[in-house]
C-alpha cells in the first residue's frame, strides 16, 4: 500500500507554510545548515500580491502562514519545525522530508530568465 498522503493531517495553511519553508531552506540567502536541520530566516517581504522566492514567484495569499504564529506553533507541535517566530524557523529533518504535494501548485517559476 502506498504511504498515506499528508500523514500528519496538516491543514491547508500548514501545508502551504511548510512548502514555503522547504523552498526557502534550499536558497542560500535564507538557509543555514545546522546539526538538527536547516535554519530558515530572512523571510522574503511581499510585494503587493506576490513575493519572490529565488527565481520563483509566490502569491501573497499562499504565503500568509509565513507570518502566522498559529501555523508555526502547529508545525512545531508536529515536529516539523522549531519556531523562532517571526524571525526564523529550524526546519527539522522530518520537516524537510515531509511531502506536501503543493510545491508545483503554489511556487511559480518564470518561463524566462532575466539578465
Amino acid at each position: 500500500m502506498p504511504a498515506k498522503r499528508n500523514p500528519l493531517n496538516l491543514n491547508p495553511l500548514q501545508l502551504k507554510t511548510l512548502t514555503l519553508l522547504q523552498a526557502l531552506s534550499r536558497l542560500p540567502d535564507h538557509a543555514k545548515e545546522q546539526s538538527e536541520g536547516v535554519l530558515v530566516a530572512n523571510m522574503p517581504p511581499p510585494h503587493g500580491d506576490h513575493f519572490h522566492l529565488g527565481d520563483a514567484v509566490v502569491a501573497t495569499r499562499d504565503a500568509s502562514g509565513l507570518f502566522n504564529e498559529a501555523a508555526w506553533v502547529a508545525l512545531e507541535r508536529k515536529g516539523l519545525i522549531k519556531s523562532h517566530f517571526p524571525d526564523s524557523a529550524l526546519l527539522t529533518r522530518a520537516g524537510q522530508d515531509y511531502e506536501t504535494g503543493l510545491a508545483e501548485a503554489i511556487i511559480h517559476h518564470a518561463d524566462h530568465h532575466e539578465h
